[in-house]
């Protein structure tokens, strides 16, 4: 890598920051969440929209693989915080559902009833961490494919200004006669 492509990389940590907290966020609320991929995909071409538009020069698609791929870490993390934390209100609203089921069901089987007075168990951090490396995994490759079309689509700058008007020839002198 030229020293020219790190220089024109240094202010990409907001961008990043931005679309992929964004991306994160809709990716782990329910209900909208079955769009997951579409979301990272925005966010990553959000991430590079942010960048170029604070750059001079163009933004060519490796530039945008590489914000996309951050950005898509970026939301792998947010997504995990939200997952954590909308995990434990989504077992608190199925608790209430069985709960509702067994006051108004004579037959309600005797597992369920043990499964609502069992107390919630602590989140496994192995298990956190697995599902933080395989979603950033995932989500980095969705990012960069995301930031190379937000590159192609955003990235182009004109290469100098445009061109005056119509050029007019100059004028031939005159013949003696």
């Amino acid at each position: 890598m030229t020293p020219e492509a790190i220089g024109r990389r240094t202010g990409m940590g907001a961008p990043v920051l931005a679309g992929g907290a964004a991306a994160g966020l809709l990716s782990g609320i329910p209900g909208i969440n079955c769009l997951c991929c579409m979301w990272i995909l925005g966010g990553a071409a959000l991430s590079v929209y942010l960048y170029a538009k604070s750059q001079t020069g163009p933004t060519t698609p490796g530039d945008g693989a590489v914000i996309g791929a951050f950005s898509g870490v970026v939301a792998a993390a947010v997504n995990t915080v939200f997952n954590i934390v909308f995990q434990s209100a989504n077992l608190a609203f199925l608790r209430r559902v069985i709960e509702r089921l067994s006051a108004n069901m004579d037959n309600f089987p005797r597992e369920w009833q043990d499964w609502i007075n069992q107390p919630p168990g602590p989140v496994s951090i192995p298990q956190l961490i697995l599902s933080l490396a395989f979603s950033a995994a995932v989500f980095a490759a969705l990012g960069a494919l995301g930031g190379i079309l937000g590159a192609s689509l955003f990235g182009r700058k004109p290469a100098g200004p445009p061109p005056a008007g119509p050029v007019t020839p100059p004028e031939l002198p005159a013949e003696p006669r």
